[in-house]
């Protein structure tokens, strides 16, 4: 639940938080499993705070210049006669860095978007490739997943669909209200007789119909035989079809907001948790603070020479299977050695020569 981003145009407090419920409640309504799926607010993962200025540290200015919202705001002034980046705070121009950090915390090595949103995932991989430059292969290079079925989902006036824009519509919205929104959608003045043009109705239709409808819908668009008012119709009860279901279950949990701060809070503990092994190798990578004799110490390995590196008795338990690469947990308190405090370093010392003798590992 992305609250640090939506900062970025400085909503009031309460629309913050009111809003990440909502969100919760509308994916829970719709299904998402919350024991399989991490769900958990940003701002309860500061970690991403301390990754995203580590990102920046390696960060070309001249990437960001390029980044889509950037581009838009600067556009936009100059065509409204005013300065460049009038209005434009470091948040909107730094918040990739912030939504690439999202990613590589978790180590995720395939990321689905909509076509829109593609650009992000492409800076995330220049900003793990670029740190990975410096400092070697620490962070995982995510692939883009788009859905050329989807893609981008548009919203009633046209654009992308984005509460911004005020084009959605509501999930605890009414029949009758889906219909009134529906019917202000614009579209040309062709006769119900003649072949129409793929539009913003047809678009929305493929979105939320079973696919057998929308072919046969966008058939008669190409074919004519079909009004917009009867177009329209058909969008506002395949819309009313999709989410009547959730209607009643995202109204049951909007009226228990404990229920969702705790759902919310056992994510955050799980995702924090995730978020604490691709940290510890980062700052080790950077040189930042020191090993913790209590939590020993983590490795980045390619799988075949960390199964090696396991099977010769140098590590225990593999902790996470990553793509090509294993994060490795080593117990410092298993090394044998006077002196845990000196033992700390003196480990940590040679298990890092150790492993960069024998494979690419950074920590």
């Amino acid at each position: 639940m992305a609250d640090y981003h939506a900062l970025t145009i400085t909503p009031p407090s309460s629309e913050v938080r009111e809003g990440v419920l909502d969100l919760a409640a509308t994916l829970i309504a719709f299904g998402l499993d919350t024991d399989r799926t991490v769900l958990y607010r940003q701002s309860d993962l500061p970690e991403l705070c301390e990754l995203t200025w580590i990102l920046g540290c390696t960060c070309a200015k001249g990437l960001l210049n390029r980044a889509h919202a950037y581009k838009a705001a600067v556009q936009d002034n100059l065509a409204h006669g005013r300065e460049a980046e009038q209005g434009v705070a470091m948040g909107l121009f730094s918040y990739p860095m912030l939504m690439a950090a999202d990613i590589l915390i978790h180590r995720a090595d395939a990321v689905p978007v909509g076509r829109d949103q593609r650009q992000h995932v492409e800076i995330t991989r220049d900003l793990a490739e670029s740190f990975n430059r410096v400092y070697g292969p620490v962070l995982v290079v995510p692939e883009p997943v788009v859905d050329e079925r989807v893609m981008t989902i548009p919203g009633l006036d046209g654009r992308k669909m984005s509460k911004s824009y005020g084009n959605q519509i509501a999930l605890a919205a009414s029949p009758d209200e889906i219909r009134r929104r529906v019917s202000r959608i614009v579209t040309d003045s062709r006769s119900p007789s003649e072949p129409k043009e793929p539009d913003t109705v047809l678009a929305l239709y493929r979105s939320v119909a079973p696919d057998a409808a929308a072919r046969d819908l966008e058939h008669r668009y190409r074919e004519g035989g079909i009004g917009y008012a009867e177009a329209k119709a058909m969008l506002a009860e395949a819309i009313e079809a999709l989410i009547a279901p959730a209607r009643q279950r995202y109204a049951e949990l909007m009226a228990d907001p404990a229920r969702l701060r705790g759902i919310l809070a056992d994510g955050a503990e799980r995702a924090r948790a995730s978020a604490a092994g691709t940290l510890r190798v980062v700052r080790a990578a950077t040189g930042l603070g020191y090993p913790d004799p209590r939590r020993g110490l983590s490795l980045v390995l390619p799988i075949e020479r960390a199964v090696n590196w396991c099977m010769s008795g140098w590590s225990t338990p593999v902790l996470q299977l990553q793509s090509d690469h294993m994060l490795i947990d080593v117990d410092l308190i298993k090394f044998d050695g006077p002196g845990l405090e000196r033992l700390a370093l003196a480990a940590y010392a040679d298990a890092f020569r150790h492993a960069a003798r024998d494979s690419d590992a950074i920590e």
